[in-house]
């Protein structure tokens, strides 16, 4: 009996663009589309059992990151889906629970983002860092704390750091898927 990363959930099963890589260790369940050129590092758990993730190109997330939603139910109607951009890098041991993140974020370490926030693109969310429920983290400023805020505008440097991190996983990825 062989291992496969990738579960269905009642007649869902995980979409995987043919360019990405998902590592043997990590655990993709259900309603899940993971694009282009992405990489799902080990002891990833991506659950879309009771709702649907959606991870765009070119993104990355790390080791031991947990990504889950929250069901529709009377009290929230649609719930809450986990949607995520272009070229995010979400650094290991995150967890992004019922959030949108646009294109182009990193988020550190060990960071949480939590149910109906937000967090546009262009933005850093500093590792350790809490984004309670509906925050919305706008483009351009370095985030931190528990509750996030912002401490600082980005530097032109850090604004290319998103492409460079993406080009960098993209390159990984590919070493991994051919060896």
């Amino acid at each position: 009996m062989s291992y496969s990363p990738l579960r269905s959930f009642q007649d869902k099963s995980p979409v995987v663009a043919d360019s990405a890589y998902v590592d043997p260790a990590a655990v993709v369940i259900g309603d899940v589309v993971i694009g282009e050129d992405c990489s799902i590092w080990p002891a990833t758990v991506i659950r879309g059992d009771m709702n649907w993730i959606r991870i765009g190109d070119r993104t990355s997330i790390q080791d031991g990151s947990v990504l889950h939603i929250t069901h529709a139910s009377s009290y929230n109607p649609e719930g809450y889906p986990l949607q995520i951009g272009n070229e995010v890098t979400v650094g290991h041991k995150a967890i992004l629970h019922g959030c949108t993140i646009d294109d182009q974020v990193l988020i550190g370490m060990g960071a949480t983002i939590m149910d109906g926030a937000h967090v546009c693109s262009h933005v850093v969310v500093g590792a350790g860092s809490v984004v309670p429920p509906g925050k919305r983290l706008n483009s351009g400023y370095l985030y931190v704390g528990t509750p996030a805020r912002p401490v600082r505008e980005l530097t032109d440097m850090e604004m290319e750091y998103f492409r460079y991190s993406a080009d960098n996983y993209v390159k990984l990825k590919n070493q991994y898927l051919s060896s």
